[in-house]
C-alpha cells in the first residue's frame, strides 16, 4: 500500500489551542508537584550515632568493627553463604565486595543524632555538641578524604518541633548551620532530618526556618532541604480522615528530600506490642505504602526503618541477627525501599550482603532486557519505556553502591554510563563513589 497526501482532519487549530490553554495550569501544576526522580545517587542506608558519641573516626571505626565481626563469624564466602542462604554463585563476589566496602566506604550516610538516641541534656552541653557536629560535617565535606574516613552524606537529626522541645531543636539547628557557614559553607552532602512530624504545619515551619537562614546568609532559595521522618499515625492519616503525607510534601515547598519511616515510634503509636514491632508488620507495610504513593514522581525519596535486633554475643546470636536483617533488607529492596537505617556496626555486614546480592542476582537479566529494548530485539518480555527506566535505574544503583562494576555493566548491556543515565531518566550524572 502506498501512502501519500495530507490526511483529512476535523479539529481547527483554535480547538487545539483552546485545549492547551484550558490545561495550562494543570501542566504547570504537574511540573511543579511531580518533577520526577532527582537524578543523583541515593545512599543505601543511614547510620544514626548520638551526638555525644560521634567522632571524626566514627565511620572508620564502624567499618573496622564490622570487618572484625565478618572475619570472626563469616570469614569466607562459603560461611557467609551458609549463614545468609546465599546462592553459591553469588557467595564469592558478595563476600569480596562486602569486605572491600567495609574498608573503602563503610558508612554512606551518617546522621548525628540529637533526638531519641541523644536524650535530654543541659543546654550548654547540647550547644557544644551542635557546634562539634558542624565541625565534623564540615571536615567530612560530603566525600571520602581517606579510606573509610568520611561518609558521602552527613548531617543532624534535630529535636522535633513539638512544643516541649521546639526551642531546643531550633537552637541546635541554628548552631549547626551557622557553624557550617563559619567553616566555609554548606557541604554538598548535607542532610537534615526533622523527626516526629504530625502536621503539615510543622513541615511548613521547618521550611520557614530554612528560608530564613538562607536569606540571612545570602544563600540561593531552596539550598537547604530536609528529610521528613514518619513516626506518628497522624503523619499517615489526619484527624479529618485524609491522608497526610502528600500535604507534608507540599508544605515543604520543594525542600523535602526524603521520607524516612520510623519503625518503633510508629509501631508503638499504633499500639503494636514490643515483641511484634518490626519493619514487616502489617501496620508498617500500610504506612510505607501510603508514603510510597504520596512520594511517587515528586522527587522525594523513601527510606525504610531499622531492626533493633543487634548482631552481638556468641556466633549463633550474631548469625541469627544477620539472617533477620538480611531478610528484612531484601524485602525492602523488593518493595522499592532502597535505603534503610542501621543501628550497629554489625548491621553493615548484613546490609551490604543483602544489597549486593539483590543487584548481582538480577544484573544479567536486567542487562539482557535493557540491551534488547535498545536494540528493539524480540525477547520473551516486551518492555516499555517506563520499564526501561526502571532497568536502567536498577543497574545504576548497583554500580553506585559498589555491588556492580561499571565495566561489567557496560559489557553486559553494551551501553556506557551516559546512555544508562538517559534511559533511567536521570536529569544529571550521579556522583561516582
Amino acid at each position: 500500500m502506498t501512502y501519500g497526501g495530507t490526511p483529512s482532519t476535523t479539529f481547527a487549530q483554535s480547538v487545539t489551542d483552546g485545549v492547551a490553554a484550558s490545561l495550562a495550569e494543570v501542566d504547570a501544576e504537574l511540573a511543579r508537584r511531580f518533577p520526577g526522580a532527582p537524578g543523583t545517587r541515593q545512599p543505601v542506608h543511614t547510620v544514626y550515632v548520638p551526638a555525644g558519641a560521634v567522632t571524626p573516626d566514627t565511620p572508620r571505626e564502624w567499618g573496622a568493627r564490622a570487618r572484625a565481626l565478618l572475619d570472626e563469624h563469616a570469614p569466607d564466602a562459603a560461611s557467609l553463604a551458609a549463614v545468609l542462604d546465599l546462592d553459591p554463585a553469588l557467595a564469592r563476589p558478595v563476600h569480596e565486595r562486602v569486605r572491600a566496602k567495609l574498608e573503602r566506604e563503610p558508612v554512606e550516610d551518617l546522621r548525628i543524632d540529637f533526638e531519641d538516641g541523644y536524650g535530654v541534656r543541659g543546654d550548654a552541653e547540647e550547644d557544644e555538641h551542635a557546634a562539634q557536629a558542624a565541625r565534623l560535617a564540615a571536615a567530612w565535606g560530603g566525600g571520602a578524604s581517606g579510606a573509610g574516613a568520611a561518609p558521602g552524606w552527613a548531617g543532624i537529626r534535630m529535636k522535633c518541633l513539638e512544643a516541649g522541645v521546639r526551642d531546643r531543636g531550633i537552637r541546635t539547628l541554628d548552631i549547626f548551620l551557622t557553624g557550617l557557614m563559619e567553616a566555609g559553607g554548606l557541604p554538598g552532602g548535607l542532610v537534615l532530618t526533622l523527626p516526629k512530624v504530625s502536621y503539615a504545619e510543622q513541615v511548613a515551619a521547618m521550611a520557614r526556618l530554612c528560608e530564613e537562614f538562607e536569606k540571612a546568609h545570602g544563600l540561593g532559595p531552596g539550598r537547604i532541604g530536609f528529610e521528613i521522618q514518619i513516626e506518628t499515625t497522624q503523619a499517615i492519616l489526619g484527624p479529618d480522615g485524609r491522608a497526610t503525607v502528600a500535604r507534608m510534601i507540599d508544605a515543604a515547598r520543594g525542600r523535602a528530600t526524603s521520607l524516612h519511616y520510623g519503625t518503633y515510634d510508629y509501631s508503638a503509636s499504633c499500639g503494636v506490642s514490643a515483641a511484634h514491632q518490626a519493619m514487616d508488620h502489617p501496620a508498617a507495610d500500610h504506612a510505607k505504602a501510603v508514603m510510597q504513593v504520596a512520594a511517587a514522581g515528586t522527587g522525594v525519596r523513601l527510606s525504610d526503618g531499622s531492626t533493633n535486633v543487634l548482631p552481638v554475643g556468641g556466633r549463633e546470636a550474631v548469625h541469627a541477627a544477620w539472617r533477620l536483617h538480611h531478610r528484612l533488607v531484601g524485602r525492602s529492596l523488593a518493595r522499592a525501599y532502597y535505603q534503610g537505617w542501621d543501628m550497629h556496626p554489625g548491621h553493615l555486614v548484613s546490609r551490604y550482603a543483602a544489597v549486593y546480592a539483590f543487584y548481582r542476582a538480577g544484573m544479567a537479566r536486567a542487562a539482557d532486557r535493557l540491551a534488547a529494548y535498545v536494540a528493539r530485539t524480540a525477547t520473551d518480555v516486551q518492555d516499555e519505556p517506563a520499564t526501561a527506566r526502571a532497568l536502567g535505574d536498577y543497574l545504576l544503583r548497583g554500580v553506585d553502591c559498589g555491588a556492580l562494576g561499571a565495566g561489567e555493566v557496560a559489557e553486559a548491556t553494551g551501553l556506557d554510563r551516559a546512555c544508562l543515565e538517559r534511559l533511567a531518566g536521570r536529569a544529571a550524572p550521579a556522583r561516582a563513589r
